[in-house]
């Protein structure tokens, strides 16, 4: 789409947004004749999760189709490329963001490695999706973009400098300073999840060993207690003290790992979102606890810690704040 047409997308009929925090559960129907939507896509090692939104956030749409096994980069594209032929059949979103399980290059443009997705290194998804689509395209880490998410329209509106952390199948993070994403100088840095618990704990598949993920993901809690995490949860509802002991010791391994972020990065909250996320009243308290213990007052001074609160969208969501910054930026040039 050239910057002729966006503009003119952008400049027509008033939006009808209606309330954006509609974001965590669809609405289908179409926006008025001529209002300009983006899409917002969340690539996951399992699961693609698509969804098309006005530029204030409200969703019109939005569809999970499963990510081919094995993820080869083409049969991705493909896959996503036929779901977005259904999601924006009257073809009126004006760019796509993505958000990938893994960095991108500063542009936004190169899938460079995915854990969680064999065989993706330096894949030039944007470019793809243009060719298929043409429509402008950005690419994030997708806990960068629950992170984007989260600074618009979610927990995270009321602070300029804060962490968001992703407890799911993996664990990421997104660092805010002074109102802004930070993705350091190659587009790698956030990698939260990575960084060392335990010397002597279990490997991870980045290199390190004991990192923070390797004791609070959803594949550490299985293997940690060899049951899911909303099963610990429902446990936990009803008092059962296994459950219970279980959460505040994850709590305080979260709350070590905290410590040292803390420390670097003073922030003034610390979002807790991901599937784990769901269980945050139960280990957010020793978390706090542990934090409190080891964190000296003048790096901890006025410290939230609390839940996100787009709960699956947020990744969604993100992405499309990416695509409309794609293509505000296209059309200053």
């Amino acid at each position: 789409m050239t910057n002729n047409n966006i503009q003119r997308h952008l400049h027509a009929t008033p939006l009808n947004a209606g309330n954006p925090r509609t974001g965590v559960a669809p609405q289908r129907g179409e926006p008025p004749h001529g209002s300009v939507s983006v899409i917002g896509i969340d690539l996951g090692g399992t699961a693609i999760k698509l969804g098309r939104f006005t530029v204030d956030g409200a969703l019109l749409q939005s569809m999970t189709v499963a990510t081919p096994q094995p993820p080869a980069p083409e049969m991705v594209l493909n896959v996503i490329v036929s779901a977005l032929q259904e999601l924006d059949s009257n073809n009126q979103a004006v760019a796509i963001g993505v958000g990938m399980p893994g960095p991108s290059d500063p542009e936004g443009r190169i899938a460079l490695v995915s854990i969680n997705l064999p065989g993706w290194r330096d894949v030039p998804l944007a470019q793809w999706l243009e060719e298929k689509t043409g429509k402008p395209t950005i690419l994030a880490n997708d806990a960068n973009c629950a992170g984007l998410g989260e600074a618009w329209l979610g927990a995270g509106r009321r602070f300029k400098n804060f962490i968001m952390l992703t407890l799911g199948t993996g664990v990421g993070g997104a660092v805010f300073i002074d109102g802004k994403l930070f993705i350091g100088h190659h587009g790698a840095a956030g990698e939260l999840g990575l960084i060392s618990l335990h010397s002597s704990g279990p490997e991870c598949n980045s290199g390190n060993q004991g990192s923070l993920e390797q004791f609070t993901s959803i594949r550490a809690i299985r293997r940690r207690t060899g049951k899911e995490p909303s099963e610990l949860g429902e446990l936990a509802e009803t008092g059962n003290v296994e459950a219970l002991n279980f959460w505040q010791e994850y709590g305080r391994d979260l709350g070590i790992g905290l410590t040292s972020l803390i420390y670097v990065l003073t922030p003034q909250a610390i979002l807790i979102g991901g599937g784990v996320g769901a269980s945050a009243k139960f280990f957010i308290p020793s978390a706090k606890a542990e934090i409190e213990k080891r964190v000296f007052i003048t790096s901890r001074v006025g410290l939230e810690i609390l839940p996100a609160e787009l709960g699956n969208s947020a990744g969604m969501l993100g992405a499309a704040k990416l695509a409309l910054t794609k293509i505000n930026t296209q059309l200053s040039l």
